[in-house]
């Protein structure tokens, strides 16, 4: 009788244990392997899972190895005025504000994906200081100003915002690591937070933690994920409530269709924090007023490589208008919590948009230099001032580590990293989900906890084929296979093991639930048809599946040696022009005739790294005429001619055009105007 007391107490304790460590009280509706939203907070479609455990193949991977050689591995030498040894997150007397910490959050996640342990060791230092600056309040961080010196950011030590950026570091830290430090430190802060907000409020010292400070509350329900705390409930409706109300200008004031002032990059960081907060609130007018902003970006400001004009400022939805790669990034990171929170298709759709053609887009092919701006029609990269809400020195839109506004330069390393880590997620009956599609493997437990390994064999986006290949830990395993079905698929088809299993129509994830058995097969067949979309002047996008297809522009690459002011802009910058070209307007055809006027061209043998003209996997040719009168206005292509004119100048000679995808490009219009009969009454 002893000894079976005894038992039964150690299988309590362990029992106990399990669910410190899965992050929630055992229960029949929640995973039971790794960490998700526990009551009251809403259960979630898809859970994270941790750090390391989806790894990129092919393109992807390539992708990664470049960020690892290029500026992200060695940002501290190529950027040493902010990211050396004297930076405040190290304890020095130099940049103590955001950019430091942008670097580190993609550089740990990169590091640990890749397994990395060189970029690894340089992430360490950032962190252990990190953790022992911590003081008995719970405060942490760099506490002293400084005076203003050129090209650092150190007089605003005690800001909330930089913080923000810090805790996701460590979120990511302790998901490789688990190390229990960060429990204890991420506790006493919120502590801090609790007592300190209601007299010292987000935008104390600056106006950014009011827009941002989703990212603080979704910190917030991470720990509380992991510890149960109940004063993290607490400290989250403070947060909400001192954060930008996005809900209600989203839902009641027209924000984005009012083209109210807001920063870019704002609204790319705050658009997830009516959905962060739904988690609490269960209220679904939280999800609605994303839902209504993402459809008023789209109508009002929106751009066919899924972004929006944002050029510092909310802009309209004029092509030459700017794009800030930090808002890139930031959007795809909300689109990424979104996604999980509510398991919707178009939002999934919307994320591979920005990561297949906004992001690759921004940056040279060796990971060394990027644009703080880019353009949807984007003919000339040339440092002269354009039609943006504000210029730096006219190089905007010029390749280099430092051309336009460094905090880009620190905060572009995130966007693969963390799109890598959300392609799978676990889901809360014990299954794996393929929610976004591009090579890679997930190894992960599932069903009754058998650790499976699931390779996504596919050139996607440049394909529409994906093989799911499974192995395991045994012979076989029951557990739930969940499936995106993109909504521009109309008819997608399922084989497993040779056969079909079904044929699902767009826009759902479908549940395959059986027993897995090693060496299984699940193929997904999505196809897509070219879709011309409208936009500014009526005029026209070419889109397949998730990739807008944009003209082919011969490049003349000249790099710059900046003696005018490299201390500000960088020792040297590239300037691209146009060889061949630009001003085409595609033939206008009815649209039950589109597939026989546009050719799809698909490399049989592509190659590993596919972002750049000479590379791309798919081509499309169309029939095109030149617009005489479109020309170069204030550095950018002139005002796009309405389609269609009445008396349009145009080419005589009916011409074939090359697209290529959006991703390829550096040179591109990617929204065309259309050239054929003139009527208003039809």
């Amino acid at each position: 009788m002893k000894t079976c007391t005894m038992m039964c107490l150690v299988l309590l304790l362990l029992a106990s244990c399990a669910a410190w460590i899965s992050g929630k009280e055992p229960g029949p509706d929640t995973n039971p392997h790794y960490v998700a939203n526990r009551e009251p907070l809403n259960e979630n479609p898809f859970v994270l899972l941790p750090l390391g455990s989806v790894k990129a193949e092919g393109w992807l991977h390539e992708m990664l190895i470049r960020q690892k050689n290029g500026a992200t591995g060695q940002l501290d030498k190529l950027y040493p005025l902010v990211m050396g040894e004297n930076n405040g997150w190290l304890g020095g007397d130099g940049d103590q504000w955001e950019r430091g910490p942008y670097w580190i959050h993609g550089l740990i996640t990169l590091a640990y994906l890749l397994e990395d342990q060189e970029l690894i060791n340089k992430t360490t230092p950032w962190v252990e200081w990190i953790l022992g600056s911590q003081k008995p309040n719970g405060y942490f961080g760099p506490d002293k100003d400084y005076p203003n010196m050129p090209g650092v950011q150190r007089n605003n030590s005690a800001d909330w915002w930089p913080r923000m950026v810090v805790l996701k570091i460590l979120q990511q830290y302790y998901s490789a690591t688990g190390d229990a430090r960060v429990i204890d430190f991420m506790r006493n802060y919120f502590r801090y937070q609790l007592e300190t907000l209601p007299g010292t409020p987000l935008d104390n010292w600056t106006f950014w933690a009011r827009y941002r400070g989703g990212d603080n509350l979704m910190a917030v329900y991470w720990l509380y994920n992991i510890t149960g705390d109940k004063f993290l409930l607490e400290l989250a409706e403070t947060i909400h409530e001192q954060t930008f109300d996005y809900t209600g200008r989203f839902l009641e004031t027209g924000l984005i269709r009012n083209l109210e002032n807001i920063h870019c990059v704002n609204l790319a960081q705050g658009i997830k924090e009516p959905a962060i907060y739904y988690q609490q609130s269960r209220d679904y007018k939280y999800i609605e007023s994303i839902k209504q902003a993402f459809a008023d970006i789209k109508k009002y400001s929106g751009q066919p490589q899924g972004m929006f004009g944002g050029d510092e400022a909310l802009r309209n939805n004029i092509p030459t208008n700017g794009v800030e790669l930090c808002s890139v990034v930031e959007l795809m990171f909300s689109l990424e919590n979104i996604v999980a929170i509510t398991g919707e298709v178009p939002f999934a759709d919307h994320l591979e948009r920005i990561a297949y053609n906004a992001l690759p887009a921004q940056v040279t092919d060796d990971f060394m230099e990027r644009q703080y701006f880019q353009q949807a029609n984007q003919v000339n990269v040339t440092r002269e001032d354009r039609n943006f809400s504000l210029n730096h020195g006219g190089t905007d839109i010029c390749f280099g580590l430092l051309t336009g506004y460094p905090c880009c330069t620190s905060n572009m390393h995130q966007g693969w990293p963390l799109y890598v880590q959300n392609l799978w997620y676990a889901t809360p009956d014990g299954g794996l989900a393929a929610v976004l599609f591009a090579p890679s493997r997930v190894t992960a437990r599932a069903g009754e906890g058998t650790e499976v390994t699931i390779t996504e064999d596919t050139n996607y986006p440049f394909e529409e084929n994906i093989r799911f290949h499974f192995s395991m830990d045994g012979s076989s395993a029951s557990f739930p296979f969940r499936l995106r079905i993109p909504e521009w698929c109309s008819t997608a088809t399922v084989t497993i093991n040779g056969e079909v299993y079904s044929k699902p129509s767009g826009n759902q994830v479908i549940n395959i639930e059986r027993e897995w058995n090693n060496n299984d097969l699940v193929e997904l067949s999505i196809p897509a048809d070219i879709q011309l979309n409208r936009w500014h002047e009526n005029s026209v996008s070419v889109d397949l599946g998730s990739i807008n297809f944009v003209l082919k522009i011969e490049e003349e690459w000249k790099k710059v040696i900046n003696t005018r002011d490299p201390e500000v802009f960088g020792s040297h910058y590239h300037e691209v022009t146009a060889a061949s070209p630009w001003n085409y307007g595609l033939v206008d055809v009815p649209e039950d005739e589109i597939k026989n006027h546009y050719r799809i061209i698909r490399e049989t043998d592509p190659a590993s790294f596919p972002w750049n003209p000479e590379n791309a996997p798919v081509r499309i040719e169309a029939k095109a005429r030149k617009i005489n009168d479109w020309k170069l206005y204030y550095g950018s292509a002139g005002p796009l001619p309405y389609s269609i004119q009445w008396g349009q100048k145009v080419g005589e000679e009916e011409e074939t055009i090359t697209l290529i995808p959006y991703g390829c490009s550096t040179l591109r219009i990617s929204e065309f105007l259309r050239v054929g009969r003139y009527s208003v009454m039809e």
